[in-house]
């Protein structure tokens, strides 16, 4: 089935694991049972929802649709140098996963504490957080800096691609640290309740900065790729400055869902 078997399997394996917890969770036996007569639909609480959420939907879109402008740049510099771009992305959301359990972590412990009126137990917890996250992106930022030809290699054999690939690599491990600070800080908001103030700092930082920036570097001053890569690592710098400023400022306190 070629590229379609792989989407149907993609399909398939989601369904099942979605069908394994509407299993658990009617069944009646576990910490949080569900039943059928909870199913029906409450507006009132939909509607908070769908307010809530749709900020954490922008933000998606908005990190996510950025990437997508980075290609399009990128491809301004031929097939090769897309393909290792291609390749380094793909490493780094894969080790980035850990990093969102971290922060989805911090988001819940900020609910929470402050659900239970602790503002300052809230506050503390993203701290801890960020200080596990920037040490696990740290090390893996060594790892990948040190052994970048051995990582890559799996992935291709064309040298051209290799090496760009391991260059992409290597420029964005410089940004970890600083992503992982505003990772969690951006969770945190969500955890509060406040899904504007990271909406609109991830437009700030990677629309109107990080795409506008890379795109200069790499074309008015003639740093090719490289320009890109350090827009990244840019824009991650600019995502935490501004993240530790907001939430030092304390307003998500406040927050009322």
């Amino acid at each position: 089935m070629g590229v379609t078997g792989a989407a149907v399997a993609t399909a398939i394996g989601r369904s099942v694991g979605v069908l394994y917890q509407v299993y658990h969770l009617l069944k009646g036996t576990g910490v949080i049972t569900v039943s059928f007569q909870h199913i029906k639909p409450d507006f009132s609480v939909l509607t908070r929802i769908v307010k809530i959420a749709s900020g954490g939907v922008g933000q998606f879109l908005i990190e996510s649709a950025s990437w997508i402008f980075l290609v399009r740049i990128i491809s301004n510099f031929g097939s090769e140098v897309l393909a290792g771009y291609t390749i380094a992305l793909r490493i780094i959301i894969f080790t980035i996963l850990p990093s969102f359990g971290i922060s989805n972590a911090a988001a819940t412990l900020v609910g929470q504490n402050l659900g239970a009126k602790l503002p300052d137990r809230a506050e503390k917890s993203v701290w801890l957080a960020a200080r596990y996250n920037v040490a696990f992106l740290f090390s893996v930022s060594v790892i990948f800096y040190i052994f970048s030809n051995e990582i890559v290699g799996i992935f291709t054999d064309v040298e051209a691609v290799k090496q760009e690939a391991i260059k992409a690599v290597r420029y964005i491990c410089f940004g970890y640290i600083f992503f992982a600070y505003g990772m969690v800080l951006s969770h945190a908001f969500n955890g509060a309740g406040d899904t504007k103030t990271p909406t609109i700092i991830n437009f700030v930082c990677f629309w109107l900065f990080q795409i506008p920036l890379a795109y200069f570097m790499a074309n008015n001053l003639g740093l090719g790729s490289d320009g890109v890569y350090l827009g990244i690592v840019f824009a991650f710098a600019l995502l935490a400055v501004i993240s530790i400023i907001w939430f030092k400022r304390g307003r998500w306190k406040l927050t009322e869902v």
